[in-house]
């Protein structure tokens, strides 16, 4: 079973990491690292597969709040909690917002839209956009990379491939329960009226 799996790894996994990465993405960026690290992707396309997921992940939403602002799903995001938050903030502060907009979980799709929706040229968007993916692409690989790293240091062995399956099953539950959390105590706050963190 183990065998199958780490075969569909290596043959799908840089297609996973650029799929998850289009949306929020922490999880597959850790991974795609991890994977890189053990030698099952070639580094480098592990980075690039998590970048472009990343850009043009935030690329469409933008396209799709800029485009599509009438549309019922862009109006069924402008109910969301945080809308009307993220957007005084896009247009105070329209630079830092597209920068580090994608580093609050759960947000990022929101704040694409709202960045859509507000009066930041698409030229700007674009280059911003660039910016973060490349920055929040390698902050995350990098991360994941550590983690293989720190895993053949903590069994001080090559990992065998039921080893990497379970790593990679504790590294993305752990991602996954993380961001949870950081999820709930930012909406927690937001009911409060306390400011929310950037990051």
């Amino acid at each position: 079973m183990s065998e199958t799996i780490h075969a569909l790894i290596e043959q799908y996994g840089l297609v996973a990491v650029f799929a998850g990465c289009l949306f929020e993405g922490e999880t597959a960026a850790i991974l795609g690292g991890f994977f890189g690290h053990q030698g099952v992707f070639v580094p480098w396309q592990a980075f690039a597969a998590a970048f472009a997921g990343a850009f043009l992940g935030d690329a469409s939403f933008f396209l799709a709040g800029r485009r599509f602002a009438e549309h019922r799903l862009v109006r069924r995001l402008r109910k969301r909690p945080g809308f009307s938050h993220a957007y005084e903030l896009v247009r105070a502060h329209p630079n830092l917002f597209v920068l580090t907009n994608r580093y609050v979980y759960g947000m990022r799709l929101l704040g694409g839209v709202v960045a859509g929706l507000s009066d930041i040229p698409p030229l700007r968007f674009l280059l911003l956009n660039a910016v973060s993916s490349l920055s929040w692409a390698a902050l995350f690989t990098g991360l994941g990379y550590f983690f293989g790293l720190g895993a053949e240091q903590l069994l001080g062995e090559t990992l065998h491939k039921h080893h990497r399956l379970l790593i990679a099953l504790g590294i993305g539950v752990v991602v996954l329960l993380l961001g949870h959390f950081a999820a709930r105590r930012l909406s927690r706050r937001r009911k409060d009226g306390e400011p929310a963190d950037g990051t």
